[in-house]
């Protein structure tokens, strides 16, 4: 079995997939740079023994990581507990089976290339990958799987917080769709900006990069939040929940292969 990482700025997925590439668990943590790898390593290993799955099943890992501190304890943990070597991604040695066509091919997020790999291989044709996260991300791949590029705007979360901490008299609110652009009230008011206004940059940006890119983009969203801006919008083409952690198995059946 494979035990896969994704630790992004918010939340580390972890997920273990079978033989058959299907994932039998899948559990989160907040991210906390100052987690050690042994606590990781108990809270994860009794997760994983209530659904079934034992230490001894894992046999591979591979790690994405955003957060440059974090790897050492998640490296430790695949070594400690798992007695596994893990394949990070972003490593020189990876063989991505794509070209990053950027300025600075190691600047590109790990997550953003596991995106971009099983978005290819389950979707084909020139693509544009949104991801809902920390930042939302629009990512360009090309209809040879290749890598071009994106554009990266402050997460939905990220700007509500933004605007609660800078105006005084703004609340805390939750993400949700307003039934009308036009609020009533300080909160409905300020639930219509941050989601109606996603919606249009959303809108908005896949026009431009399209248009940018020359050539019809098919869109498809991931992220915790992609269900909820994909039923607002038909710029959204595909939801993909699984897409980051689908690519870190395509990337560890290639490299593991090799």
């Amino acid at each position: 079995m494979l035990l896969a990482i994704d630790s992004g700025n918010t939340n580390v997925v972890f997920a273990v997939f079978n033989d058959d590439g299907e994932v039998a668990g899948e559990w989160r943590a907040a991210t906390n740079a100052n987690r050690t790898a042994d606590e990781f390593g108990v809270w994860l290993c009794q997760l994983m023994e209530s659904d079934g799955i034992l230490r001894g099943d894992i046999n591979s890992a591979i790690i994405a990581t955003v957060v440059p501190a974090n790897l050492i304890h998640l490296q430790t943990l695949c070594s400690k507990y798992f007695e596994c070597t893990p394949l990070v991604v972003g490593n020189s040695d990876i063989d991505l089976g794509l070209d990053v066509l950027t300025d600075n091919p190691g600047e590109v997020g790990a997550d953003r290339l596991c995106n971009a790999v099983a978005a290819h291989a389950s979707y084909k044709g020139p693509l544009l990958v949104l991801d809902f996260g920390t930042a939302t991300t629009f990512d360009v791949v090309d209809g040879d799987g290749n890598y071009r590029g994106g554009v990266i705007y402050p997460g939905i979360n990220l700007s509500l917080e933004a605007l609660h901490l800078g105006a005084a008299q703004l609340p805390r609110v939750a993400v949700d769709r307003p039934s009308k652009v036009i609020g009533t009230s300080t909160v409905s008011a300020m639930q219509s900006g941050i989601f109606w206004g996603h919606v249009a940059i959303i809108e908005g940006l896949a026009k431009r990069i399209e248009d940018d890119f020359g050539a019809p983009l098919t869109v498809v969203a991931t992220g915790g939040l992609a269900p909820l801006f994909a039923e607002a919008t038909d710029a959204i083409e595909y939801c993909d929940h699984d897409l980051t952690l689908r690519g870190l198995y395509l990337l560890n059946k290639r490299n593991r292969s090799r």
